[in-house]
């Protein structure tokens, strides 16, 4: 088994992900594993950061399949014996002029924005090893979002107690209401990814507090942040921040040094934590 150190990043072949595998090949001193849900795509993207001199290694994951993210998991247990630092990056969003019917859309955003990022930390955040880092990759609509839902809904998403089985009913009553056509009424934004980030964001605080619950002394640091309006394919030309820059916040996050005892369980965006 391996002593060196290991740091993951999910759907990392390209955008924000890419550039954040980039910046952990010169800063973090151990192995990077580049993963994609695509083999032929997540070789490619080695290959390319190769060229630039670094040493990425590759292991397929696809976030929406259990058997996938276990391969991954017994992969890393075998070889590591658990893992360092993991960045849950993968995720998606329907871009404005898609056509998709929003139930639909509700459904799968949350499918692979909440629920597979949820089964990838339930199968690996057990490995994470003493003064490790967990980062989730949330975003700023997830703050945005908060602000539009009912009194009634904020008052849950922001609540100290809430559970990660009453967080998940919550998420699945939002896809449910759209597909009854009352989701407005009943409070929710009209934002499918806004809605799936806010899931992201209270799932990490619920994580966050578990693990000072579990495993205390261990000095794992656990935060969602928010990489900012990056120039991706999801996001298109027009964003603000190219790429390394929306890497610098959750590189940030997973570098935080062995005695830090904070940021845990926050929200952070440029590097600052925000109130949520």
């Amino acid at each position: 088994m391996s002593s060196t150190a290991v740091a993951v990043v999910t759907g990392s072949n390209k955008g924000i992900g890419l550039a954040i595998v980039r910046a952990l090949c010169k800063q973090f001193s151990g192995d990077v594993y580049l993963t994609s849900r695509d083999i032929e795509r997540g070789k490619t993207a080695v290959a390319e950061l190769q060229k630039e001199g670094l040493k990425p290694l590759f292991h397929q994951l696809d976030i929406n399949d259990i058997q996938s993210i276990r391969t991954l998991r017994d992969f890393l247990k075998q070889k590591y014996g658990g893992l360092n630092v993991l960045i849950n990056n993968a995720g998606i969003a329907f871009k404005v002029a898609d056509t998709t019917p929003f139930p639909k859309q509700a459904e799968v955003t949350m499918k692979t924005n909440f629920f597979a990022t949820r089964n990838i930390c339930n199968e690996l955040l057990p490995l994470i090893k003493p003064k490790g880092r967990v980062v989730n990759v949330s975003s700023v609509m997830s703050i945005r979002s908060l602000s539009k839902c009912s009194q009634d809904l904020q008052k849950k998403f922001r609540s100290d107690t809430i559970t990660e089985e009453e967080l998940v009913k919550l998420m699945e009553k939002f896809v449910e209401d759209t597909k009854k056509g009352v989701y407005e009424k009943e409070g929710w934004p009209n934002s499918a990814y806004g809605v799936s980030k806010i899931g992201v964001t209270v799932l990490s605080r619920i994580q966050a507090r578990v693990l000072n619950e579990i495993r205390k002394a261990d000095g794992i640091l656990l935060n969602a942040c928010c990489p900012g309006w990056v120039r991706t394919d999801m996001a298109g030309p027009q964003a603000t921040k190219s790429p390394e820059e929306g890497a610098e916040t959750p590189v940030y996050l997973a570098l935080l040094p062995p005695g830090a005892d904070g940021p845990h369980g926050q929200f952070v965006s440029d590097k600052t934590v925000q109130t949520w």
